[in-house]
């Protein structure tokens, strides 16, 4: 659950910014519907490889972001890395997967899920 993951080049990520409702903070109820839909999903759908869930922390490099930015609001991040897109579309088309997804939209007043190809991966 919290070891090192490997991605093979080939694959897709997937980036989800969760946006939650106002007044609510990261809690052990919004962490356990999260744990419920990345349960779900790892242990249903071949074509996932792995996933990663971070809470924002509040803070922006100054050093590394070009233009404006502002206040990010309280959000945390989906990503997933997937053998296809058309394998993550699916996905979410499953009433399983709906269900436990709808346990976290209870807490997020919107999402929006952008997918990635890798250009380029590397270790030191």
């Amino acid at each position: 659950m919290f070891g090192p993951i490997t991605i093979p080049y080939e694959a897709v990520m997937l980036y989800n910014v969760c946006q939650l409702k106002e007044g609510v903070e990261w809690s052990d109820d919004l962490e356990f519907a999260i744990g419920e839909m990345c349960t779900v999903v790892k242990e249903t759908y071949d074509e996932f490889i792995a996933g990663q869930v971070l809470k924002y922390a509040g803070f922006v490099s100054k050093e590394g972001s070009v233009g404006n930015f502002g206040p990010e609001g309280n959000h945390f991040a989906l990503i997933t890395y997937w053998k296809s897109f058309e394998a993550h579309e699916e996905s979410h088309r499953a009433e399983l997967f709906l269900e436990a997804f709808g346990g976290v939209m209870e807490f997020c007043s919107e999402t929006k899920e952008l997918g990635y190809e890798i250009m380029w991966q590397g270790e030191k």
